[in-house]
């Protein structure tokens, strides 16, 4: 198989030509899809009540958080489904906690629901499906994004296991975890505050990156992540700086939906491996946990991914130009730098607000060298020192 050569003409006169090398094409591959309906329109909560009396469920719970009731996003959940939703529980705490787990599997049990409902960004939607998941028989799963977390897309969810020392996350994956119903309604995301909109952006993103260089890439997969990347560089700056504008929220979640999809068929590797580990482990928020990560996974993963990250650094307005896989990798890396120091989200791990101190740093590098995400990343990782190394850069 020759290398292939291609080119784009961004203006009349001006043609840019790229290689993509043979080893780099997908020849062969391999994915699971899910049986899924995803509503996406602003106001299209409104067409819950419907959706669920057509899918036939009678008796549903809510998992939601205190920030879901207090901007009434809970009432309007419960005005459209009036006596169909038999419980709420609205008190879920980040990286879904297995104590709360427990505690809401015994209500789903208590109140014989048939489906449960996750509202909110990635720690609803996950405890969601980990109690769809979890509980016998299995029931379904309605997932209600009002974040760019991207849960709601995948058939994985993780748990903390926060009875351990110290604790430990812990993802489980099966196609019967992903939600039967996705509504996006681009409504419910105006009030997002900024510094939530910023970094589970930059979550959304991250999903893009890792879905373009996964070892299972597929061409569903390279698809949605290009344009998730693209979406997201229009959008994501302008929703920060003004929340309310209906037009640049839809174009943000779209492009969040897309980065889910684009996830949901792939393998992850360090980049949310760590997370992952920063999370569970030191309770860095997983937003915060991308914008620090990211651009030094990307730094990290250069040499081997550089090739396949091309349409994303190419969506991001980075001209190729001739340019070395390297030097176009670094810009990549630093205009995502900039991006996140433009929205203020912490770019140093000592600037998460956690406490975590530099010497556990060496500690969190071997819980990571375990992680299975991790030795799924596409560059090989044979010690800990690589991952304690990144870790000090991004001290």
């Amino acid at each position: 198989m020759k290398d292939v050569v291609y080119c784009e003409e961004s203006a009349p006169t001006d043609l840019k030509c790229y290689r993509v090398e043979a080893r780099d094409l997908m020849d062969k591959f391999r994915y699971v899809s899910f049986a899924q309906e995803v509503i996406f329109a602003a106001g299209s909560l409104t067409q819950l009540s419907e959706s669920v009396e057509r899918l036939g469920w009678k008796r549903l719970l809510l998992r939601a958080n205190h920030s879901m009731q207090a901007r009434g996003h809970v009432d309007s959940l419960k005005s459209s489904l009036g006596e169909r939703l038999v419980a709420v529980f609205d008190h879920v705490q980040p990286h879904v906690q297995d104590i709360q787990v427990d505690q809401a599997l015994e209500l789903a049990l208590e109140y014989e629901i048939d489906a449960i409902i996750g509202m909110g960004g990635g720690s609803p939607i996950g405890m969601a499906k980990a109690i769809a998941y979890t509980r016998r028989p299995l029931i379904p799963s309605i997932a209600i994004p009002t974040t760019y977390a991207g849960s709601e897309m995948t058939a994985v969810y993780g748990i903390t296991h926060s009875r351990e020392t110290p604790p430990r996350k812990v993802t489980v994956n099966d196609p019967k975890i992903a939600p039967r119903l996705v509504i996006y309604d681009p409504q419910l995301t105006l009030d997002l505050p900024p510094e939530m909109t910023a970094s589970t952006g930059i979550n959304a993103l991250a999903h893009c990156i890792e879905a373009l260089y996964s070892k299972t890439r597929n061409p569903i997969s390279t698809a949605a992540a290009t344009n998730g990347a693209r979406h997201i560089s229009n959008a994501l700056l302008r929703c920060y700086q003004n929340g309310k504008d209906l037009e640049a929220r839809t174009e943000m979640l779209e492009g969040a939906h897309l980065a889910g999809l684009s996830l949901a068929s792939v393998s992850m590797g360090l980049h949310h491996g760590l997370c992952h580990v920063l999370g569970g482990t030191a309770n860095v928020p997983h937003g915060i946990a991308n914008s620090i990560i990211l651009p030094h996974a990307i730094r990290f993963n250069a040499d081997a991914t550089a090739p396949q990250l091309f349409p994303a650094a190419e969506t991001m307005g980075i001209l190729l130009n001739g340019n070395s896989h390297t030097v176009v990798m670094e810009m990549l890396a630093q205009k995502i730098s900039d991006l996140v120091g433009q929205m203020n989200l912490p770019q140093r791990l000592r600037d998460a607000d956690v406490p975590l101190k530099e010497s556990d740093l060496p500690h969190l590098a071997q819980i990571a060298f375990q992680n299975r995400t991790v030795q799924n990343n596409p560059k090989p990782i044979t010690e800990p020192a690589q991952i304690e190394t990144l870790l000090r850069a991004a001290w």
